[in-house]
């Protein structure tokens, strides 16, 4: 496959999946404008790394890898500035009892290590396989799972007993 292709393929997975791209990248920084300067970010990184993709099957699982990683090193500069949105302003206003918990478990995701919260954002948040997580993670299938699981019973403490997962 020529270069050529690689690129064009690239850029009509990237304009299909841009709402998901987003989404994942929201889902870490919780502000619009940061997300969207994470996507581009990535989509310039994956352009730049084209030639580093060797096989188009897996063209997935390597631009939620530049993703992942683009939104973990912006976490890690950032780390002191703390920027709301609108939208999480609201949050902080009445809400009935389901909002709560969502809340909660929002908070309790977000308070997770970056290793963590990358495995539980993209199992239930991004709907990935086992497989394809320990692709994108650069790690074993069973490493993932065992992971998983322990992720999940400690938010199950943090959330309480009421939650199912």
């Amino acid at each position: 496959m020529t270069k050529k292709e690689k690129f064009e393929l690239v850029e009509n997975f990237i304009v299909e999946n841009r709402e998901a791209h987003y989404r994942l990248a929201y889902s870490y920084v919780r502000n619009k404008e940061n997300a969207l300067d994470i996507v581009q970010e990535s989509i310039f990184k994956a352009l730049n790394s084209i030639d580093r993709l060797e096989e188009i099957t897996y063209l997935k699982t390597w631009f939620y890898r530049i993703l992942v990683n683009t939104s973990i090193d912006f976490i890690r500069k950032h780390q002191r500035m703390t920027v709301m949105d609108d939208d999480i302003l609201s949050t902080h206003l009445p809400q009935t009892e389901d909002e709560m918990i969502d809340m909660d478990l929002r908070d309790a995701i977000d308070q997770l290590a970056p290793y963590d919260k990358t495995l539980i954002i993209l199992r239930f948040f991004e709907d990935l396989k086992i497989d394809e997580i320990a692709t994108v993670m650069n790690d074993n299938i069973n490493t993932i799972k065992s992971r998983l699981y322990r992720i999940l019973n400690k938010l199950r403490i943090k959330v309480g007993e009421d939650f199912k997962v």
